[in-house]
């Protein structure tokens, strides 16, 4: 895409009605202190928690902080296709303020109605450019239970799981309860479609678990119910090629220091900083870091995704390597994996962000 005379003009989209908001806001701070300016302009938008659209001040500091979130009270806007076929946004309170053409959008959106697929259709309906996986991806992506049913398929090793419908917990509790205590414990209840570690209960009861689903439930009304394993936990960053074939950086581990109680769990992954540490490369056998590697271009490939992905693994005790799941809006927090694994790889936070927003910029509109 040519943007003759001008530099191109990128939306940061930050946000949303998730339980991610505050996360998002953070990415968007860690994204906004480290793009290129003599390169882009940039417009921040943000989504409300309630959902409205507005303009937010791109001032990084005022989105850091365990608890920020986008103002209420700042200008309405959306964005509109013009006669000429270029988005532009425009102001909706009552004014219609022309703030200017939006040539990609960085959608800085992590859970339901942001990194599922969603907002991806909206701006594929509007022809606008913007950066990392379309719809199909997007929402398979996010569904731990599509992801995991699609991997199988492409031979992809996957862990034992039980997907928790609503109309099956509807139907046969009982049955469902059943099948999920003929998996090894501990289990792990996860929301279907959430993330950041969010509503995620560990449990070694059986007795326990109805409940267990039950709080997921209050994530989604669908929930996936793992196998436990005893493993290392290793991630993989990915960035799509200029030629057609996925980028991956060296293999990173997320190392805890935790009770045996504990896990890595909402207030650990974002706050406990202590807690946690992040080695990339992991120290892994050269062939095992391969393997784990190749899994990790493979399941973008399987799923397929454009722009960027985070691909967990678990890597078991007795020398198994599971996809755990992916995410194609990993978060770029200053406590991140995928920004810290690709500096290491000797790509710069800002070089990454610049790729990102190329790679979508060389990106052509509609059905690809």
């Amino acid at each position: 895409m040519k943007t003759t005379g001008r530099k191109p003009r990128v939306a940061l989209l930050i946000g949303g009605v998730s339980g991610e908001h505050s996360i998002s806001c953070l990415t968007a701070a860690g994204v906004l202190r480290n793009i290129d300016l003599e390169r882009f302009d940039v417009l921040v938008i943000g989504i409300t928690r309630s959902g409205h659209w507005v303009l937010v001040p791109a001032e990084p500091e005022a989105l850091e902080g365990g608890h920020a979130e986008v103002p209420a009270d700042a200008p309405g806007v959306t964005l509109v296709k013009d006669g000429a076929n270029e988005v532009r946004l425009i102001g909706t309170n009552g004014t219609h303020a022309d703030f200017g053409v939006v040539d990609v959008v960085l959608p800085l959106l992590h859970g339901p109605f942001g990194e599922d697929g969603t907002v991806q259709g909206m701006f594929e309906m509007l022809g606008v450019r913007y950066v990392g996986s379309g719809v199909l991806a997007s929402a398979a992506g996010m569904d731990k239970h599509m992801t995991k049913v699609v991997l199988q398929q492409a031979g992809l090793p996957v862990g034992n799981y039980v997907a928790v419908t609503p109309a099956a917990w509807q139907r046969d509790r009982e049955g469902v309860l059943a099948q999920c205590a003929a998996l090894a414990s501990p289990l792990f209840v996860k929301p279907a479609r959430a993330g950041s570690s969010l509503g995620i209960t560990k449990v070694d009861d059986v007795a326990e678990l109805a409940a267990a689903i039950q709080a997921a439930h209050e994530h989604d009304p669908k929930v996936i119910v793992e196998e436990g394993v005893t493993a290392r936990e290793i991630e993989v960053a990915v960035l799509a090629g200029r030629d057609g074939r996925p980028r991956v950086a060296p293999v990173g581990e997320v190392v805890m220091d935790l009770a045996p109680d504990e896990f890595y769990d909402w207030e650990t992954k974002y706050f406990s900083h202590d807690a946690v540490s992040m080695q990339a490369p992991a120290q892994l056998p050269e062939d095992v870091a391969q393997r784990i590697a190749d899994y990790a271009a493979a399941t973008f490939e399987a799923l397929e995704c454009e722009g960027l992905a985070r691909v967990d693994f678990f890597y078991t005790d007795s020398g198994e390597i599971l996809v755990n799941e992916i995410n194609t809006m990993p978060g770029m927090t200053p406590y991140s994996m995928y920004p810290y694994m690709w500096q290491q790889a000797g790509l710069s936070y800002r070089e990454l962000v610049t790729e990102l927003i190329e790679l979508a910029l060389a990106r052509p509109v509609g059905l690809r």
